[in-house]
């Protein structure tokens, strides 16, 4: 049976996770398709279409300049009244990694003041000055209205990238995100779950040790580590140890997310 809600991943020019990121919003319930850039910016294809947009993770036009930002231009310069549509008619959007990246210069995180137009935020290279490919833990917050964290506490997923700083220059930026509870995931020490800004529970020297931001609505959400990579119990790195000690789970912990957004615009948008 077809599902009602129905997703939509852009792929395209050096964007990757498409498979992935498409299998987790069909485990969830959603009718998800891929999407290529130039049939949105040729209009063979229209936002208006669909009830989620996912901006996945990747290496978009090769990360030149800097992640994200030639394919936020091209999305502010030619896509810029569907996708301000899009988030006025009260949909969802998910950004991962290069997606989290192209939101926040995009302007459409961390939407203060339900502005989706300016950039006020930025993730930058990596304080190690590398490529950080890991697994990281999570601490979701509670009092965050993000939708796709509902119910969560914590979280183990993979980071891939070499420009995952989050950063803004602006202490009001920061203390505004903060009061709004508009972080909705931090990079965490495993031993206690408390938030860390150190090397290597916090991969790349965010501040505040921020992994995942939301809008104030809750319903535009980016991340950098990479849920979609996380979906099954065998995808965890230690899962041959955990079935030896009987405690595999039977889903990965990234399936969640996907799971909310979909429940949410079945309640909501339909």
């Amino acid at each position: 049976m077809p599902s009602d809600v129905r997703a939509l991943i852009i792929t395209g020019f050096g964007l990757n996770c498409e498979a992935e990121t498409t299998h987790a919003f069909g485990l969830a319930g959603a009718a998800a398709e891929k999407v290529h850039l130039n049939d949105l910016l040729d209009g063979h294809r229209s936002l208006d279409e669909f009830h989620v947009l996912a901006f996945i993770g990747g290496f978009s036009f090769g990360d030149h300049i800097a992640s994200g930002r030639v394919l936020a231009n091209r999305l502010k310069h030619c896509l810029d009244e569907p996708i301000q549509r899009f988030i006025a008619d009260g949909k969802l959007v998910l950004g991962i990694c290069n997606g989290f990246q192209t939101m926040v210069k995009l302007g459409i995180l961390p939407g203060l003041d339900r502005d989706y137009r300016r950039q006020s935020v930025t993730l930058t290279q990596n304080d190690s000055g590398v490529f950080r490919d890991a697994w990281v833990h999570l601490r979701v917050e509670a009092e965050t209205p993000c939708v796709f964290t509902r119910g969560i506490e914590r979280l183990y997923l993979p980071v891939r990238h070499g420009e995952g700083k989050f950063l803004t220059l602006d202490d009001k930026i920061l203390d505004r995100i903060e009061r709004e509870r508009l972080v909705a995931c931090r990079y965490a020490d495993p031993a206690t779950g408390e938030p860390s800004v150190r090397f290597p529970h916090n991969p790349n020297g965010s501040i505040a040790a921020i992994a995942g931001l939301c809008d104030p609505t809750g319903r535009i959400f980016g991340l950098m580590p990479h849920p979609e990579a996380h979906l099954f119990p065998w995808n965890h790195p230690h899962w041959t140890r955990r079935v030896i000690a009987g405690d595999l789970p039977a889903e990965g912990e990234g399936l969640a997310l996907f799971r909310n957004a979909v429940e949410f615009a079945r309640q909501n948008l339909l």
